[in-house]
C-alpha cells in the first residue's frame, strides 16, 4: 500500500464514495452538495439539495442520469440533462425513518436502504418494490458476482449481511457475510471477493473477506465514512473522514469543516462491483 494522502479537506460529512469518468464523486452532507473532485483536489459542484438534508447518496443510472436519495423526505430523485432534479420514487409509505444509501444494478433497478430497516429495489419507471426488512440499521452496499449477490452494511448489528440476487430481482438466502468489530458504514468491493468497509467509531477502513477475516487496514485519525476504490488502476481507496461528536450533535449544531478526502494508493485488488 502507498502511503494515504489528504485530497481535499473542509467538507461536512462526506459521504457516498464514488469513482466517475476519472473523478471522485460524494455527497458533502450540511453543504447539500453532491461533489465531483480531481485528482488535483479541485472541487466541482454536480448537483444541489438543502443544505439540512442528511443523509443523502448517489449513483447512476445505466444511461448516465445521477440518482439521489434525500434521506429525510423519502425520496429517491433522477437529474434530467438539464440539471434538475425529479422525483423518481415516493418511499414515504414505507416508514417514517430516512432513506440512506443506494447502488444501481446493470439492468437500472435501484436499490435503496433505510427506513425501518428494509431494502427496497426501484425500477427505471420507479415502481417500487420491498425485499427486505429487518435490519437495525442498513448502511453501506454494493452488489458483487455480476449482481448475483447484494451486501448489506448493517450498522448497528456491527455485521456485512447478503443476499442472492434474482434475475427478476427478489432477494433470498440472507446470510451474515461478515462479523465485524466496529460498526461498518460506506463499502465496495474488489476483484479479490474482499470488501472494503469504512468505520465511523472504528477509525479505519478495513479490507475483509467473506466470513470476517481481516486482511488489510487504512488506519484515520477521525471517523470514516465512505470508502471507494478508483484511480486509473483502480486500486486507490477515496476515504471520506470526518470527527463525529454523535447524532445529536450532528443535527443539533451541524457537521461543521472536519470533513476530509483521502486517498490511499497502491491497494491489493482494483475495484470490482458496483458502485
Amino acid at each position: 500500500m502507498g502511503e494515504t494522502y489528504l485530497l481535499l479537506e473542509g467538507l461536512g460529512f462526506p459521504e457516498s464514495t464514488r469513482w466517475r469518468d476519472g473523478r471522485v464523486w460524494l455527497c458533502n452532507w450540511g453543504a447539500g452538495e453532491v461533489l465531483a473532485v480531481s485528482a488535483a483536489g479541485e472541487r466541482e459542484v454536480m448537483a444541489r439539495l438543502a443544505p439540512q438534508t442528511l443523509p443523502f447518496s448517489i449513483d447512476w443510472l445505466p444511461d448516465g442520469r445521477l440518482l439521489i436519495v434525500d434521506g429525510p423526505r423519502r425520496r429517491l430523485l433522477r437529474q434530467e440533462q438539464d440539471g434538475s432534479l425529479q422525483e423518481l420514487a415516493d418511499l414515504t409509505g414505507l416508514g417514517a425513518g430516512p432513506f440512506n444509501e443506494l447502488v444501481v444494478d446493470g439492468s437500472g433497478n435501484a436499490y435503496v436502504n433505510g427506513g425501518p430497516g428494509c431494502v427496497v429495489r426501484v425500477a427505471a419507471d420507479g415502481d417500487v418494490r420491498l425485499l427486505a426488512d429487518g435490519l437495525q440499521w442498513p448502511n453501506g452496499m454494493t452488489l458483487l458476482d455480476d449482481g448475483r449477490t447484494l451486501v448489506v452494511a448493517d450498522s448497528h448489528a456491527e455485521q456485512l449481511v447478503a443476499f442472492d440476487v434474482a434475475a427478476d430481482g427478489p432477494l433470498s438466502g440472507r446470510r451474515v457475510w461478515a462479523e465485524l468489530e466496529h460498526a461498518p458504514d460506506g463499502i465496495c468491493a474488489d476483484t479479490d471477493g474482499a470488501v472494503w468497509v469504512a468505520s465511523v467509531p472504528g477509525q479505519y477502513c478495513v479490507r475483509v473477506r467473506e466470513g470476517g477475516e481481516v486482511l488489510d487496514t487504512v488506519p484515520c485519525d477521525r471517523g470514516c465514512f465512505a470508502c471507494m476504490l478508483g484511480g486509473e488502476d483502480g486500486r486507490t481507496l477515496f476515504i471520506a473522514a470526518a470527527q463525529w461528536r454523535g447524532m445529536e450533535a450532528a443535527m443539533n449544531e451541524g457537521p461543521g469543516v472536519t470533513g476530509r478526502l483521502l486517498a490511499s494508493p497502491a491497494q491489493p485488488a482494483p475495484h470490482a462491483g458496483r458502485p
